[in-house]
């Protein structure tokens, strides 16, 4: 079956997926645009170790992704760490993980606090489909009152979604509730692994490169056309076409149209500093505007001592391009709002995406395109794994799916 010839496009986690379940059996060969594989979970070196280029955790829900970290030999790697939460408001870090935490928070009523905590306990409980037709606006008003989406959830969803906030589906909010309820004592139960996700995709590449399929680095596809037997990519000619990346650029290429999809974009920066800024929380959100939604701890989840540096994200969500100079807006922010001196920042740098990810708007549902269309199999962060929250775990299985698809339809 080698004789059949395979194009990816991406080399994130749902193309290197879907290659490793192909590998043995087909000619695959990656396209991928960036100078290294990974997509949004590339990880860039530090003093000590790799860190991600765009902040992970997993769940202990995510079987595929357990299941494909076990294969690959990194069991020993994998950890369960506690993930703190908290509010940025008017110059405060206001913790939110414990229950007395939740009761001292002075920006709900007791009883919004209440009607927040029910929510959160019966999310799993929710019709998701029911929801996609329903914003996240209308059902936390409904649901929690006007306070408590105001004060706790309208920040969110504007740093999430900016211009989109009030269009974002309810199902995407309430699966996000859901799939973080997990929380004891401390924090969130979260999973990581001990060298960082750069150890997963090491394994997957190796894998994909020594079953003798071929990863083209700094190689976007250009331009896609359909032939007699399959399709030309970048004048190469293929008889499957794996997608990956976002279907609006696909179909700029030359692939077919199969639906308009609004993507939206990431910068997230990543900071060494001297000292710790959130007074030992991983994840805090933002209610005050800032050209960044949340400040991730990177070490207040991680230890430290395993870095030998704090090492903290600034997370923003753009529509179409980046805006000019968020650099250097979101350092001088940062420095101003959290009292850090110039000497105090060790390093920065900002990774950007444009096509971050599809934003699940009202009505989401009814486009998830197939698997398979005209003759292009579709695996990336707009399929039906992702949805309605997209995750690493929901990766894998769309890469998984189009893998045992293809494996089916030319088993013989």
């Amino acid at each position: 079956m080698k004789n059949i010839n395979i194009c990816i496009i991406g080399s994130g986690l749902a193309g290197l997926s879907a290659a490793y379940y192909l590998k043995y059996k087909y000619n695959i060969e990656i396209f991928e645009k960036r100078e290294r594989t990974g997509g949004c979970l590339s990880s860039s070196k530090t003093k000590n170790g790799y860190v991600e280029d765009f902040y992970h955790h997993f769940f202990e829900g995510d079987s595929l992704l357990i299941s494909l970290i076990e294969e690959l030999s990194l069991k020993e790697e994998m950890e369960w760490l506690k993930g703190s939460t908290g509010y940025h408001v008017n110059g405060k870090n206001e913790p939110l993980t414990t229950i007395p935490e939740i009761i001292r928070y002075p920006y709900m009523t007791f009883y919004e606090k209440f009607r927040l905590g029910m929510l959160t306990l019966r999310a799993g409980e929710y019709d998701i489909e029911k929801l996609d037709e329903v914003t996240a606006k209308d059902f936390i008003e409904k649901e929690c009152g006007k306070g408590v989406y105001n004060s706790f959830f309208e920040p969110l969803l504007r740093s999430k979604s900016g211009e989109y906030s009030d269009k974002v589906s309810a199902a995407w909010l309430i699966s996000r509730i859901a799939i973080r309820s997990n929380r004891k004592s401390g924090g969130e139960k979260l999973g990581y692994l001990r060298n960082g996700f750069e150890s997963l995709i090491e394994s997957l590449e190796k894998e994909i490169l020594d079953s003798g399929c071929t990863i083209h680095t700094n190689t976007p596809a250009e331009a896609i056309t359909k032939s007699e037997n399959g399709w030309f990519v970048n004048g190469k000619e293929f008889d499957l076409v794996i997608n990956t990346i976002n279907p609006k650029k696909f179909c700029q290429l030359g692939g077919p149209n199969i639906g308009e999809f609004i993507y939206q974009g990431a910068a997230c920066m990543t900071l060494g500093l001297k000292r710790d800024v959130l007074n030992g929380l991983y994840w805090v959100n933002m209610k005050d505007k800032a050209p960044y939604g949340a400040v991730i701890g990177h070490t207040n989840f991680v230890p430290y001592e395993r870095y030998d540096e704090h090492i903290v994200y600034l997370a923003s969500y753009f529509s179409g391009k980046p805006p000019e100079g968020i650099q250097e807006q979101m350092l001088t922010d940062f420095k101003t709002r959290f009292s850090l001196k110039d000497d105090e920042i060790l390093w920065n740098r900002i990774f950007i995406e444009e096509d971050a990810g599809p934003v699940y708007m009202t009505g989401y549902r009814s486009k998830i395109p197939g698997y398979c269309i005209d003759g292009i199999y579709y695996a990336g962060m707009f399929s039906e794994a992702n949805y309605p929250e997209r995750s690493m775990e929901g990766s894998i299985a769309a890469g998984k799916k189009v893998a045992g698809m293809i494996s089916e339809a030319y088993s013989g």
